[in-house]
């Protein structure tokens, strides 16, 4: 079921990524754009309640009506984004986003490239890219220069979907074929919106120009923690809608089975500090050797929910410098 075949799997290990058109049939994810609404409803509601805007748009469709709330008010629009994100930018974890996280066609994917005992990461993203909003424009980096040291030569699959057509027009990524084999390159902070940043003398060499990675609704692209890409504008008068997930195979440093403790003493948290993205929590999504270890719904909340309690955890960093001074 919506396993790869050897040429895909194949492209993927030699590009660092993978365009695929028809992972989900678009219907099926419809009610995750839904469970999207309702929670922007209620977040809106809440706003009105307070006083603090007039006009609730109710009667513009998702792919518009977050952006006439902004341009009103950078207040409310950040306000609803934050409701969506939480502090780390995947707070949100309804019914249909786990359903998501867990579709059949999609780990039918993700076992073609990891194998079948995968874990799923709580470092998934829900992007709400705003047409003309700066925010929404991602320097170029590599996803495991915001991971661990010891996860730099594990697999990491990012699964980027969008929940409306992708296009150059309204700010789909650029990934950079091939170069995740040189490895993981120089990063720096202070990018925009916070963002890691790779400058342009660091980009690793590429045997072709970035490729504008375009994909339906019903599509998503697959990328290795090594492979360089970036986030263009939304030149359109839509919001780019998407989200992206992880997955890692079990070999790889995780921390399942791992409950937080914000009075945790240090060997507690050194176990913590060997998952490959500590502050966030890790949970089984298959496994046909241990199917009794598969985390429910139920699970994948209270996971979710005691690891944003212990959000105050110091936890190392890679220790990426600043931007140089004069760079663009």
């Amino acid at each position: 079921m919506g396993r790869l075949t050897q040429g895909q799997i194949d492209f993927f290990n030699t590009e660092g990524y993978l365009i695929h058109d028809d992972v989900f049939d678009p219907h099926d994810l419809a009610p995750l754009r839904r469970e999207f609404e309702e929670r922007i409803d209620r977040k809106i509601a809440a706003l009105l309640a307070e006083g603090k805007l007039r006009n609730t748009y109710a009667d513009q469709p998702f792919e518009r009506r977050l952006t006439s709330i902004y341009r009103d008010s950078r207040e409310n629009g950040e306000a609803v984004i934050a409701e969506l994100e939480g502090p780390a930018g995947g707070g949100h974890h309804g019914i249909e986003m786990f359903r998501t996280i867990t579709h059949p066609s999609l780990l039918a994917v993700v076992e073609s490239l990891v194998g079948p005992e995968i874990i799923g990461s709580s470092v998934y993203r829900i992007r709400p890219k705003i047409p003309g909003i700066g925010r929404g424009i991602v320097p170029w980096h590599q996803d495991s220069g915001y991971f661990m040291q010891q996860c730099d030569n594990q697999t990491i699959i990012t699964c980027w979907i969008p929940l409306v057509d992708a296009t150059a027009e309204n700010g789909c990524m650029q990934i950079l074929p091939r170069a995740h084999r040189q490895g993981l390159v120089t990063h720096h902070t202070g990018g925009n919106a916070g963002f890691l940043v790779i400058e342009d003398g660091d980009l690793p060499p590429s045997p072709s120009k970035p490729v504008v990675a375009e994909a339906p609704l019903g599509g998503a692209v697959f990328m290795t923690n090594l492979t360089p890409h970036c986030s263009t504008p939304n030149r359109s008068d839509v919001i780019r809608w998407s989200v992206d997930l992880r997955y890692q195979g079990a070999e790889a440093p995780n921390n399942v089975g791992l409950w937080p403790n914000a009075e945790a003493d240090e060997d507690e948290l050194q176990e913590f500090q060997m998952a490959c993205y500590p502050p966030e929590a890790d949970f089984v999504v298959q496994s046909k050797l241990h199917p009794e270890s598969v985390t429910d719904y139920a699970g994948f909340v209270r996971r979710r929910e005691a690891f944003e309690q212990v959000k105050t955890i110091a936890y190392p960093k890679r220790g990426w410098t600043p931007v140089p001074l004069g760079a663009d």
